[in-house]
């Protein structure tokens, strides 16, 4: 667990099996500040407030979203390239802004679901086997304003095996979800690195595609491959579903970085967004804490790229 020390903002990891109480005191080695730290908790989750000093600024500028491009998936089919990372802190970013934002763990894994700490609930494996139309049910309210969220969990796994087969499966998550969907501004749904059922099921639903991809060799043969993808979905349903490229974990003392970085540029010009994520230490602490990077830390590169990123998918 990592723990920050009240005083100087010192941060420290310390082995939570070694503390046996949920509130103990601690002395800060570096300001020898003494204060009380808490071990981090399962329990029944209270809404907690915005961050402050960061909302206020942006909300006079804020636009509103127009055109209707609502319900986002987040795919590629590389892993690895901050698809669930960009789907959480995108999603608090926009609720943020003051929209009403639900997101959706539409892999087996449920990253997604563990990261909002979320375990044994239930998901669309669930939503299908009920019998009901409608998702409502199986939305939960996280403790972040204007967000909420339809976990996964292990049964996800079923699902590819039941209906991959059956006719039209690839429109069951947009049926469930035109039940729901004018509730929210935006729905982004985070999905697996593979095609299939779940992403195809995803792509469907979507109106728009945020496709990231770190800046390595590989990552951009995850981009062609969703790209072909979603010209064909265009081409033999007569979807319109537009898509950018969203440049991840950038190494700005990188070399290599750069390079890709340009080819990506190159290949796919105005299909690029503005907002880059660079990669940043405070993502990776935050996961550690169960927490959005806004949250964790408002003032890291991360959190301020992610905001960033918010206005310009709003501004679209």
């Amino acid at each position: 667990m990592i723990i920050t020390c009240e005083k100087c903002e010192t941060r420290f990891n310390m082995d939570e099996s070694n503390v046996g109480q949920d509130a103990f005191r601690v002395r800060c080695s570096r300001c020898s500040n003494v204060f009380t730290a808490h071990k981090s908790s399962q329990g029944e989750l209270q809404e907690i407030k915005k961050p402050e000093g960061i909302v206020e600024e942006e909300l006079k500028t804020a636009p509103v979203n127009l055109n209707g491009d609502r319900i986002i998936a987040i795919s590629n089919q590389k892993g690895g390239v901050a698809k669930t990372s960009t789907c959480l802190n995108l999603g608090i970013s926009l609720s943020l802004l003051e929209k009403r934002v639900l997101l959706i763990d539409f892999d087996a894994q449920s990253n997604l679901s563990i990261l909002m700490g979320y375990k044994n609930t239930k998901s669309f494996y669930e939503v299908l086997h009920s019998g009901q139309d409608g998702l409502t049910e199986f939305i939960e309210k996280t403790k972040y304003p204007n967000l909420w969220l339809l976990p996964s969990n292990r049964k996800m796994v079923l699902l590819a095996q039941k209906y991959l087969h059956e006719k039209n499966f690839e429109y069951l998550l947009r049926e469930k979800l035109n039940s729901v969907k004018d509730q929210y501004d935006y729905i982004l749904i985070d999905t697996p690195p593979s095609v299939e059922f779940f992403t195809l099921n995803a792509l469907i639903a979507s109106d728009f595609v945020i496709i990231p991809s770190q800046c390595e060799y590989l990552s951009t043969h995850g981009v062609n491959q969703i790209e072909k993808i979603i010209k064909t979905i265009k081409r033999n349903i007569n979807q319109d579903i537009e898509y950018k490229v969203l440049i991840t974990m950038y190494d700005t003392e990188n070399i290599h970085s750069e390079v890709i970085y340009t080819k990506l540029k190159s290949m796919y010009k105005e299909k690029t967004f503005a907002t880059i994520i660079d990669q940043d230490v405070k993502i990776k602490e935050s996961q550690i804490m169960n927490t959005p990077v806004m949250y964790y830390d408002k003032s890291s590169i991360s959190a301020q790229q992610y905001l960033d990123l918010a206005k310009e998918i709003v501004e679209k």
